[in-house]
């Protein structure tokens, strides 16, 4: 992996942990500051608010920036934000480090994808994006669970003192290595405000934003209660679930690659593909739940499924906007982060309504049905309209 793209992928992995870590020293944090573990857990809603509302707000207005001024300029914020966490001295000071720090996530996350295509060949684009979402599966997969164990052995504030480490090791990768393309130097000022403005204009775009909630919103309806679906449903016993949830993250891994390889081909295709797979995998989680030996093949494939389509969504969203697709992107962030909550929700109402948890898997296959089903339509709309249709936002490649 080139160091730029390492680089890159890095500071995703600093952000995406630290929206995710704090979930494991919920218990730890309100002991520390004195205060209820449901009021600590909205230090994870406040980050993820922060970064849904105000992510596509921060894009807009630095817009004027060059690309890599403007990530190390975001990985120093977020390396402040996290420096404020370490020494909050109650919980209103760590809610507004947390928020602060949430300000960087959207656009650096953006800027990252948009930079990994930029500074790669045409036909690989959706491999790098790929490597740059393998910061997301690393923070879930590792940086959480270190995070959680740091944090237990040493105390919450440790946990984001190794964040900001990594985080400054983030910044000089950046600074040192990274070269931005030329065509990011030049496309600088009031014509790229205008050009990114103008993209979100596009109600292409705007179907594709919906495609994400839906299809982000299929993969946490399950995946926020994975646990529950493999003791209840499965019958596995809570010692073994930890191997699973590895299995699960092998899978994810392997999902973000082959989503990758697929989106550097004809994009609104691999779309169509990843959401048709992760339809028919929930079908079959939904149907293999009560067997284990086919429940840990099916939880496998959901990891694989539901990461897949991350960095097609993002190439995607690449290659619509593609005279300006930095905001587009940062809105693309938002709308994963739309999902997790929607998601998490539809699975609580799931189990509220009484369904049982074994209907979580066949809610998702729905959900994702729908997300295709509008993603097939707007396929065939493009393909019908590329001879002469709006050629600010749509490109005949997807």
């Amino acid at each position: 992996m080139p160091i730029p793209v390492f680089a890159l992928m890095l500071g995703v992995f600093c952000v995406g942990t630290a929206e995710v870590a704090i979930s494991g020293l919920l218990p730890n944090v309100a002991a520390d500051l004195a205060v209820s573990v449901p009021s600590a857990g909205l230090l994870v809603t406040g980050y993820a608010l922060g970064v849904t509302v105000i992510g596509p707000a921060v894009t807009l207005l630095t817009t004027k920036v060059p690309r890599k001024a403007l990530v190390l300029v975001l990985m120093a914020v977020f390396t402040a934000g996290n420096a404020a966490a370490v020494v909050a001295p109650d919980y209103g000071v760590l809610m507004a480090a947390r928020v602060f720090t949430a300000m960087s996530h959207g656009t650096f996350v953006a800027v990252a994808f948009s930079l990994a295509a930029a500074i790669s060949a045409p036909d690989k684009q959706g491999s790098a994006m790929a490597k740059i979402a393998l910061g997301f599966n690393l923070a879930n997969a590792l940086g959480s669970p270190l995070g959680t164990f740091v944090g237990q052995r040493f105390g919450w504030r440790f946990t984001f003192v190794a964040i900001a480490l990594v985080a400054g090791l983030t910044i000089v990768l950046i600074a040192l290595f990274m070269r931005p393309p030329a065509q990011q130097q030049a496309a600088t000022g009031r014509e790229r405000l205008r050009q990114e403005v103008a993209a979100l204009r596009s109600p292409v775009l705007a179907v594709a934003v919906v495609v994400t909630v839906l299809a982000q919103g299929a993969v946490f309806t399950t995946s926020t209660y994975l646990v529950p679906i493999l003791q209840e449903v499965s019958g596995f016993a809570p010692a073994s679930i930890s191997v699973l949830l590895v299995v699960f993250g092998v899978g994810s891994v392997v999902g973000n690659f082959a989503g990758g390889r697929l989106a550097d081909g004809d994009v609104g295709r691999a779309v169509l593909a990843v959401l048709a797979v992760l339809t028919a995998v929930c079908l079959v989680f939904w149907l293999c739940g009560p067997v284990p030996a086919l429940a840990v093949a099916a939880l496998f494939l959901f990891g694989a499924s539901g990461f897949s389509i991350i960095p097609s969504l993002q190439a995607h969203i690449q290659r619509i906007a593609i005279a300006a697709p930095t905001l587009a992107l940062s809105v693309n962030v938002s709308a994963f982060n739309l999902g997790n909550g929607f998601g998490a929700w539809l699975g609580g109402q799931v189990l509220d309504l009484g369904w049982g948890t074994g209907a979580v898997p066949l809610t998702s296959a729905v959900v994702c049905g729908l997300a295709l089903l509008l993603a097939a339509t707007s396929h065939w709309w493009r393909n019908r309209s590329s001879s002469g249709g709006d050629r600010v936002a749509v490109e005949s490649a997807v």
